[in-house]
């Protein structure tokens, strides 16, 4: 099952187990099943620790990672694409390899009382599953009451239509919908355990005030945080979660001296050099308003507060919707912005990918090797995207274009969608096609909403910005997408990162020389 460089990296890997790892395997003769034992006995022949029994579980094929102490980490299905990497931390956290968890988190895990039967729901080609899978898994390595099934929902197609699922990953909990899309560890435990929310709350007000303050953990506030950092200054990186939009992105091959990689991966990585340096990293939470008393206060929705001497806005945009009635509604039941992880849910169905850009033709052209059909919908009077990619979409026999057409209802049957209703630009005439998925991909909106009346902005809601990434408001600056920089890119955002901060820095300097010179 696994080729000679897979079992020599994972072998390598299995050096790290301190204690016997079992692999229990649910198999019949279908395809499936045989190659999982297949993947099953390949591990097993490469470490002594880990051996191999066959008995029927609540799915198959599936295989279930336990140890002594009772850990339950299930697969329902061939753990491989992005999942591999879950199963391979499986492996390492049932036979004792140390988890990477601050102690508190390990405690918090442990103490947890209650019996948490967790299924999670993925897609072997969503690159934000795995950071949901590992999560759980590494809870059911520390808690014996809590149990994590990883089911490839291509594979279930059953399960997948009895839960009504359309968006990965989707997570279970006891058998109720617990989260839908990408969710942290830290976000996992802030809804699970009742407490928690007040004791970070607690502990953030007794925070002293920093000199930085960075809102939003992209590839900007990444940037600004590290080249803050380095110049010795009290810094705190605080967001929602690490990694904002580039969590999302699948393929990256314009980010210079790097050739290609993906953007999980390279979210890895910058949170790692981010943790090389004295930066306190504040995640799972929201802030909500800025306001200045001698310094600028950031309120959380948590309720914590949070003081700064200077501000860096790095927050970053999020998908733009249709704002069209029966999109909120189906969002997630059929209704989805990324098609690399939902994609596989509609297997032989009919879609439409509404956008002509780049992300909506790419979009197109990928679902376009997984559906029966793809419908493309651009406002516009072509399309807006390169015309290598055009001339690859129009070259599949299963994606129609469609321009000039404006998209002015998602409609369904209470459950899912079954379609959509268009408007005819050039002639008026309204169209209805049916459908069971829709894709949007339209751009982007900056994430400034809670700036509105504190910042200066531009009609499309993004921070103006000075050369030195300074905003209407001394001492607080800005960077990445959620500024009016002219072109949104990783790259550019870093660059305007590490631009505002030195900026932050100089501004903190010649503020401590204007105190010095007015005391003397």
């Amino acid at each position: 099952m696994l080729n000679a460089d897979l079992k020599q990296q994972l072998g390598t890997y299995l050096q790290n187990l301190r204690q016997d790892v079992r692999l229990v395997v649910s198999a019949d003769d279908s395809k499936k099943s045989q190659e999982l034992l297949e993947l099953a006995n390949d591990i097993a022949s490469l470490s002594p620790l880990v051996s191999v029994t066959r008995a029927k579980l609540e799915l198959t094929p599936a295989m279930q990672v336990t140890n002594a102490q009772g850990a339950d980490i299930r697969f329902a299905g061939l753990p491989m694409g992005h999942e591999f990497t879950s199963l391979v931390m499986a492996l390492l956290h049932t036979g004792g390899h140390p988890l990477k968890l601050e102690a508190e988190i390990i405690e918090q895990i442990k103490a947890l009382p209650e019996q948490l039967r967790f299924e999670t729901f993925v897609s072997l080609s969503c690159q934000n599953c795995p950071e949901v899978v590992q999560a759980l898994n590494m809870m059911a390595a520390l808690n014996p009451g809590i149990s994590n099934t990883m089911i490839d929902g291509a594979l279930f197609q059953d399960e997948v239509e009895s839960r009504q699922i359309m968006a990965v990953p989707s997570v279970y909990l006891n058998g109720e919908l617990f989260a839908q899309g990408r969710t942290s560890l830290k976000e996992i435990l802030a809804k699970v355990d009742k407490h928690a929310g007040a004791r970070e709350v607690e502990a953030l007000e007794r925070r002293e005030p920093y000199e930085v303050l960075i809102v939003g953990a992209g590839p900007a506030g990444a940037s600004a945080a590290i080249y803050a950092a380095r110049k010795g200054l009290r810094t705190a990186l605080v967001a929602d979660r690490f990694g904002g939009q580039v969590t999302e992105t699948v393929g990256i091959e314009n980010f210079i001296s790097v050739k290609a990689t993906e953007g999980p991966k390279l979210v890895a990585n910058l949170e790692a050099h981010v943790r090389d340096y004295e930066v306190d990293l504040i995640e799972n939470q929201k802030a909500i308003r800025l306001t200045q008393d001698g310094l600028y206060q950031l309120d959380l929705a948590s309720g914590a507060r949070l003081s700064s001497k200077t501000v860096l806005i790095s927050t970053g945009a999020r998908w733009r919707e249709m704002n069209v009635p029966g999109e909120k509604e189906y969002r997630g039941r059929g209704v989805a912005y990324c098609p690399h992880c939902d994609g596989p849910l509609f297997k032989g169905k009919r879609v439409a990918v509404i956008g002509g850009g780049n992300s909506g033709i790419e979009a197109a052209i990928d679902l376009a090797n997984i559906v029966e059909h793809v419908t493309v919908l651009e406002f516009d009077t072509k399309l807006r995207a390169d015309e290598v990619l055009v001339r690859k979409a129009r070259s599949m026999g299963n994606i129609d274009i469609i321009t000039q057409a404006q998209t002015t209802e998602v409609t369904g049957d209470g459950n899912k969608v079954t379609g959509l209703v268009y408007t005819d630009r050039s002639s008026g005439d309204s169209h209805s096609i049916a459908l069971a998925g829709i894709f949007v991909q339209i751009g982007l909106v900056p994430n400034t909403e809670w700036l509105k009346e504190t910042l200066e902005l531009t009609a499309r809601g993004e921070i103006v910005v000075d050369q030195r990434g300074q905003t209407s408001l001394p001492g607080v600056f800005a960077a990445g997408d959620v500024t009016n920089a002219a072109y949104k890119q990783i790259i550019i955002a870093m660059g305007s990162g590490a631009t505002a901060s030195l900026g932050a820095f100089d501004f903190l300097i010649r503020q401590g020389e204007e105190q010095a010179s007015q005391a003397a």
